[in-house]
This record gives structure tokens, C-alpha cells and sequence, in this order.
């Protein structure tokens, strides 16, 4: 069993995430510092330190934190995200939330990209494919559903999403999203 967190441990790793993400999106990734999460959160450098190990393990956990809440509403959400609707419904439902949270974690995500993987990438990463694969199987048996899932899965990796949304373009790249999902879907 997973001992229960202590309520002061919570609330200084609530604080810690809430300064770095608030650093993030104020500052950019070159505030992020662990002199400066510190100041930000109120609590000694050591606290974070001990809780994350250092710079990239904070980073990690920030990912990992969009990550898990994404998975729990794939997994037991409402649909069309969770489970109960149509799997074209849920793909395109799935790369809309995945779509969101790349842009509201932009920042996070290229400073994420610069530090040594979190040792639950992979586990992100297969959670991620697998869905994809799943949907795209029952919705267009015909399609080799891995390899397509990976193409679409890959596309908002790529430079097209942070340049579009400093264009400020996010609801065009959105539309853009949803159609190359739709357009997969679409049976020749």
C-alpha cells in the first residue's frame, strides 16, 4: 500500500508545481530555477531538492502530471474522452485534450525536451500508442492502425505547434488537428 502523503507535504508540492508552471508561463524556461521555484512557492530550496531531486525532476513531474490526469479520463472519464462512445468519437475527442494540453504546457514541453527522459516517458508513450492504436482498429479496420496512430501522435511533437501557437493560431491549429483525425477516420 502507498503510504498517504502528509497534508504540509501536499501542500508544498501543490505549491512547488503551482510556482513553476506560474514561473513557466510568465517568465519562460530560463526562470526556472530552483533559487527562484523556492521564492515563488515559500519553501526552502532543500524542500524541492528532497521531493523532486533536482531541476529535470521537477520538470518530469510537471509533465507527469498532465499526463496522469489525461490517462485517468481516458481510462475512467466521460465520454467522448473515456470509455462509452464511439471510437472515432473518442479519437477525436482524445487528440483534442492531447492537442490542449500541449498547448497549455508549451513552455513546459520544450524545456521538457532538453533534460534526460522521466522514467515514465516510455510508459506515457505506450499508454498513448496503444489508445491510439485500439481506436483507430475498431474505427477503420482497414488502416495499419500503429503506424497511422504514431503518424498523428507525432504530428504534435513537431515545430508546427509552438509556431502556430505564438502566431496566435491556437484555435486554427486546433480546427487543423481535429480535421487531419477526421480525415484519417474518413473511410476511401
Amino acid at each position: 500500500m502507498v503510504p498517504k502523503e502528509r497534508a504540509d507535504a501536499a501542500r508544498n508540492r501543490r505549491a512547488i508545481l503551482d510556482a513553476t508552471a506560474a514561473l513557466l508561463a510568465e517568465h519562460g524556461a530560463g526562470a526556472v530555477t530552483m533559487d527562484r521555484v523556492a521564492a515563488a512557492a515559500g519553501v526552502g530550496k532543500g524542500t524541492i531538492f528532497h521531493r523532486f531531486g533536482n531541476r529535470a525532476g521537477l520538470l518530469h513531474e510537471m509533465v507527469a502530471e498532465s499526463a496522469v490526469t489525461l490517462m485517468a479520463e481516458v481510462t475512467d472519464g466521460p465520454p467522448p474522452l473515456g470509455p462509452g462512445a464511439p471510437a472515432d468519437d473518442r479519437l477525436i475527442a482524445f487528440f483534442g485534450a492531447m492537442t490542449v494540453l500541449v498547448i497549455d504546457n508549451l513552455a513546459l514541453m520544450e524545456v521538457y525536451r532538453s533534460v534526460p527522459p522521466h522514467p515514465r516517458t516510455e510508459e506515457f508513450h505506450l499508454f498513448w500508442r496503444d489508445h491510439i492504436t485500439a481506436l483507430l482498429r475498431e474505427a477503420r479496420p482497414d488502416l495499419d492502425a500503429e503506424a497511422v496512430g504514431r503518424l498523428l501522435l507525432d504530428g504534435l511533437a513537431g515545430q508546427t505547434v509552438p509556431d502556430m501557437v505564438r502566431a496566435g493560431e491556437t484555435e486554427r491549429l486546433l480546427t487543423a488537428v481535429e480535421q487531419q483525425v477526421r480525415s484519417v477516420l474518413r473511410a476511401p
